[in-house]
């Protein structure tokens, strides 16, 4: 078994804000906090990044329009002891999914991580 992490984007939608930072700060606040209420204070929400179309610059994903901003979110997650990359993709959804019901997920990233010395030492015991 091994260990990933898992970095999935997401879309929230922020209702009545006139700017995209105002938009990205409510996002990473409300999605925060809905992950804490469920005891998942471990997947780290940051603001996401989009390439530009014409110079591919990334610049933060936030759209704004009457009021209403969807904003993209990168979370990520470290899976522990999973059989492979599509059960730690599989595991990451079902943790982050029930915290943030109704939110789409998509998973952009996936890489195996070195085990620690700790986690070694027990499994040669």
């Amino acid at each position: 078994m091994s260990n990933y992490e898992v970095a999935m984007e997401a879309a929230w939608l922020v209702r009545d804000v006139e700017e995209t930072d105002d938009a990205i700060g409510v996002a990473v606040s409300e999605a925060g906090k809905r992950l804490n209420e469920t005891d998942k204070q471990y997947v780290e929400v940051e603001p996401g990044v989009t390439g530009c179309p014409a110079c591919g610059e990334p610049f933060d994903a936030a759209f704004l329009a009457a009021n209403t901003a969807l904003v993209g979110l990168l979370l990520e997650i470290d899976v522990f002891n999973a059989d492979s990359e599509e059960h730690a993709e599989r595991i990451a959804k079902s943790e982050v999914g029930g915290a943030l019901r109704d939110v789409p997920l998509e998973v952009i990233d996936v890489f195996e991580t070195e085990a620690d010395e700790d986690e070694e030492d027990a499994a040669d015991r």
